[in-house]
Protein backbone atom coordinates (compact mmCIF):
# COMPACT_ATOMS: atom_id res chain seq x y z
CA UNK A 1 0.00 0.00 0.00
CA UNK A 2 1.49 3.34 -1.05
CA UNK A 3 1.16 6.41 1.14
CA UNK A 4 -0.41 9.46 -0.52
CA UNK A 5 1.64 12.66 -0.54
CA UNK A 6 -0.19 15.51 1.22
CA UNK A 7 0.02 19.29 1.20
CA UNK A 8 0.05 21.53 4.29
CA UNK A 9 -3.47 22.76 3.46
CA UNK A 10 -4.75 19.19 3.98
CA UNK A 11 -3.92 19.52 7.68
CA UNK A 12 -4.98 23.14 8.16
CA UNK A 13 -7.03 23.44 11.35
CA UNK A 14 -8.68 26.49 12.91
CA UNK A 15 -9.94 26.30 16.49
CA UNK A 16 -11.68 29.07 18.44
CA UNK A 17 -12.09 29.43 22.20
CA UNK A 18 -13.69 32.11 24.35
CA UNK A 19 -11.64 33.07 27.43
CA UNK A 20 -13.96 32.60 30.41
CA UNK A 21 -13.35 33.34 34.12
CA UNK A 22 -12.30 29.74 34.84
CA UNK A 23 -9.54 30.10 32.21
CA UNK A 24 -7.88 33.12 33.83
CA UNK A 25 -5.52 33.99 36.65
CA UNK A 26 -6.06 36.66 39.33
CA UNK A 27 -5.13 39.39 36.82
CA UNK A 28 -7.91 38.22 34.46
CA UNK A 29 -5.31 37.01 31.96
CA UNK A 30 -5.56 33.64 30.24
CA UNK A 31 -3.42 31.08 32.07
CA UNK A 32 -0.52 29.86 29.93
CA UNK A 33 -1.23 26.22 30.74
CA UNK A 34 -4.80 26.55 29.48
CA UNK A 35 -3.54 28.03 26.22
CA UNK A 36 -0.97 25.25 25.83
CA UNK A 37 -3.78 22.71 26.36
CA UNK A 38 -5.89 24.29 23.61
CA UNK A 39 -2.85 24.50 21.32
CA UNK A 40 -2.12 20.81 21.92
CA UNK A 41 -5.67 19.91 20.87
CA UNK A 42 -5.52 22.03 17.69
CA UNK A 43 -2.08 20.66 16.80
CA UNK A 44 -3.20 17.06 17.41
CA UNK A 45 -6.21 17.54 15.11
CA UNK A 46 -3.90 18.93 12.41
CA UNK A 47 -1.44 16.03 12.81
CA UNK A 48 -4.26 13.47 12.71
CA UNK A 49 -5.62 15.02 9.51
CA UNK A 50 -2.20 14.58 7.92
CA UNK A 51 -1.48 11.10 9.26
CA UNK A 52 -5.01 9.63 9.28
CA UNK A 53 -3.84 7.97 12.48
CA UNK A 54 -3.87 8.39 16.22
CA UNK A 55 -1.04 10.72 17.19
CA UNK A 56 0.65 11.51 20.47
CA UNK A 57 2.54 14.64 21.46
CA UNK A 58 6.29 14.06 21.32
CA UNK A 59 7.52 17.60 21.97
CA UNK A 60 6.47 21.19 22.43
CA UNK A 61 9.00 23.85 21.62
CA UNK A 62 9.48 27.46 20.64
CA UNK A 63 6.40 28.67 22.47
CA UNK A 64 6.55 32.43 22.75
CA UNK A 65 4.08 34.56 24.69
CA UNK A 66 3.99 38.01 23.10
CA UNK A 67 1.31 39.69 25.24
CA UNK A 68 -1.41 38.76 27.73
CA UNK A 69 -4.76 37.45 26.55
CA UNK A 70 -7.63 38.93 28.53
CA UNK A 71 -10.88 37.62 29.95
CA UNK A 72 -13.54 37.80 27.23
CA UNK A 73 -11.08 37.62 24.31
CA UNK A 74 -11.72 35.13 21.54
CA UNK A 75 -8.71 32.96 20.75
CA UNK A 76 -8.13 31.66 17.23
CA UNK A 77 -5.54 28.90 16.91
CA UNK A 78 -4.34 28.01 13.42
CA UNK A 79 -2.35 24.83 12.96
CA UNK A 80 -0.87 22.98 10.02
CA UNK A 81 1.80 20.39 9.38
CA UNK A 82 5.08 21.94 8.23
CA UNK A 83 7.04 18.73 7.62
CA UNK A 84 6.71 15.00 7.98
CA UNK A 85 9.54 12.70 8.87
CA UNK A 86 9.47 8.89 9.10
CA UNK A 87 6.88 8.41 11.86
CA UNK A 88 6.47 12.00 13.09
CA UNK A 89 5.19 15.38 11.95
CA UNK A 90 5.98 18.93 12.98
CA UNK A 91 2.98 21.25 13.39
CA UNK A 92 3.21 25.05 13.39
CA UNK A 93 0.68 26.98 15.46
CA UNK A 94 -0.24 30.66 15.36
CA UNK A 95 -2.49 32.09 18.06
CA UNK A 96 -4.55 35.24 17.65
CA UNK A 97 -6.42 37.09 20.40
CA UNK A 98 -9.42 39.18 19.45
CA UNK A 99 -11.39 41.60 21.55
CA UNK A 100 -14.68 41.58 19.70
CA UNK A 101 -16.23 44.74 21.27
CA UNK A 102 -13.18 46.86 20.39
CA UNK A 103 -12.48 45.08 17.09
CA UNK A 104 -8.80 44.64 17.98
CA UNK A 105 -6.96 41.48 16.92
CA UNK A 106 -3.33 40.68 17.66
CA UNK A 107 -1.00 37.74 17.24
CA UNK A 108 -0.37 36.43 20.71
CA UNK A 109 1.64 33.24 20.38
CA UNK A 110 3.35 30.84 18.06
CA UNK A 111 4.83 27.41 18.59
CA UNK A 112 5.93 24.13 17.08
CA UNK A 113 4.59 20.80 18.32
CA UNK A 114 5.82 17.38 17.20
CA UNK A 115 3.57 14.33 17.05
CA UNK A 116 4.25 10.65 16.45
CA UNK A 117 1.73 8.47 14.60
CA UNK A 118 0.69 5.19 16.22
CA UNK A 119 -1.26 2.10 15.22
CA UNK A 120 -3.93 0.44 17.38
CA UNK A 121 -1.26 -1.42 19.35
CA UNK A 122 0.65 1.78 20.13
CA UNK A 123 3.50 1.06 17.70
CA UNK A 124 4.90 3.85 15.55
CA UNK A 125 3.85 3.84 11.90
CA UNK A 126 5.08 5.70 8.81
CA UNK A 127 3.37 9.00 8.00
CA UNK A 128 2.54 10.45 4.57
CA UNK A 129 5.16 12.66 2.94
CA UNK A 130 4.47 16.40 2.88
CA UNK A 131 4.84 18.51 -0.26
CA UNK A 132 4.90 22.25 0.48
CA UNK A 133 3.34 24.51 -2.17
CA UNK A 134 3.61 28.18 -1.23
CA UNK A 135 6.89 30.04 -0.57
CA UNK A 136 6.01 30.28 3.15
CA UNK A 137 5.28 26.52 3.31
CA UNK A 138 8.61 25.82 1.59
CA UNK A 139 10.48 28.02 4.11
CA UNK A 140 8.78 26.30 7.07
CA UNK A 141 9.52 22.90 5.50
CA UNK A 142 13.23 23.74 5.08
CA UNK A 143 13.51 25.11 8.63
CA UNK A 144 11.80 22.06 10.11
CA UNK A 145 14.89 19.90 9.66
CA UNK A 146 17.00 22.38 11.65
CA UNK A 147 14.32 22.64 14.35
CA UNK A 148 14.17 18.84 14.52
CA UNK A 149 17.92 18.55 14.90
CA UNK A 150 17.86 21.13 17.70
CA UNK A 151 15.08 19.21 19.48
CA UNK A 152 17.05 15.97 19.17
CA UNK A 153 20.23 17.58 20.51
CA UNK A 154 18.40 19.14 23.46
CA UNK A 155 16.75 15.82 24.30
CA UNK A 156 20.08 13.96 24.14
CA UNK A 157 19.03 11.87 21.12
CA UNK A 158 21.55 13.44 18.73
CA UNK A 159 25.13 14.59 19.09
CA UNK A 160 25.76 18.20 18.02
CA UNK A 161 28.40 17.08 15.50
CA UNK A 162 25.74 14.99 13.72
CA UNK A 163 23.42 17.98 13.21
CA UNK A 164 24.64 18.85 9.72
CA UNK A 165 21.79 21.25 8.89
CA UNK A 166 22.42 23.25 12.06
CA UNK A 167 26.19 23.25 11.59
CA UNK A 168 25.73 24.61 8.05
CA UNK A 169 24.16 27.76 9.55
CA UNK A 170 27.31 28.52 11.53
CA UNK A 171 30.23 26.99 9.65
CA UNK A 172 31.14 27.34 5.99
CA UNK A 173 33.25 24.66 4.31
Amino acid sequence: MSIKVKNPKDSHTIMNELVLPNDTNTLNNLMGGRLLHWMDIAAAISAQKHCNRIVVTASVDNVSFKHPIKLGDVITIEAKVTRSFNTSVEVRLDVWAENIPSGSRAKSNEAYYTFVALDKEGKTVPVPPLEPVTPEEKDLFAGALRRRQLRLILSGKMQPNDALELKALFFKD
